[in-house]
């Protein structure tokens, strides 16, 4: 990157770059799960299953929300020379840093399945549709602000990934036609 560029990656797209993987992982131990009696039961799994799933939904997309907030209202102008990473190279990244906690998230899913059959499955398949939510929510704020927002690359590290860590001290801002993802981070269309 020439004359003090640097590489940045859409937040919304980090946000939701865990929904994909955490779902279908997610709903393979939930199905997984129906086929092993476990120690409460099959009713009892899927009851508790389903209550784990809208708690953890709501709770993974309300949370940090002051943090996003607070990083949004001083994100700064993204210079002329600021690289934008594609939104395929922020989800692969995103995945491959994190394809071994993810793998664990599966086992432990499938482990709990001999407790309680389907929940732990149900849970991962709740957080993914939270990520999902708080991507939207981020999207409808960069749709009223008239403003993408970004992080630099290198603070979102493998070991967190998180757009609200500590490492990350404030974002940029491009207008909504910046990069190849919508507001939200989904797709674009025609792309």
């Amino acid at each position: 990157m020439s004359r003090g560029g640097q590489g940045l990656a859409r937040v919304a797209v980090v946000v939701r770059a865990g929904a994909a993987p955490l779902w279908w992982l997610g709903v393979l131990a939930a199905a997984l799960g129906l086929f092993v009696p476990g120690l409460t039961g099959r009713r009892i799994g899927v009851l508790a299953g389903a209550a784990l799933f809208l708690v953890a939904a709501g709770v993974v997309a309300h949370a940090r929300r002051k943090r996003y907030r607070a990083l949004a209202g001083a994100a700064a102008r993204a210079g002329r020379h600021d690289v934008l990473q594609d939104r395929r190279v922020t989800l692969r990244n995103w995945r491959r840093g994190h394809r071994w906690w993810l793998l664990g998230a599966f086992l432990a899913a499938l482990a709990a399945d001999f407790a309680l059959p389907a929940a732990a499955g149900m849970l991962l398949a709740g957080c993914a549709v939270g990520l999902w939510l708080k991507a939207a929510w981020l999207g409808r704020r960069e749709q009223e602000a008239d403003a993408l927002l970004w992080a630099r690359v290198d603070w979102l590290t493998p070991a967190s990934g998180r757009p609200t860590g500590p490492q990350v001290r404030a974002y940029r801002g491009t207008g909504l036609a910046a990069g190849d993802a919508a507001p939200g981070g989904a797709a674009r269309r025609g792309l």
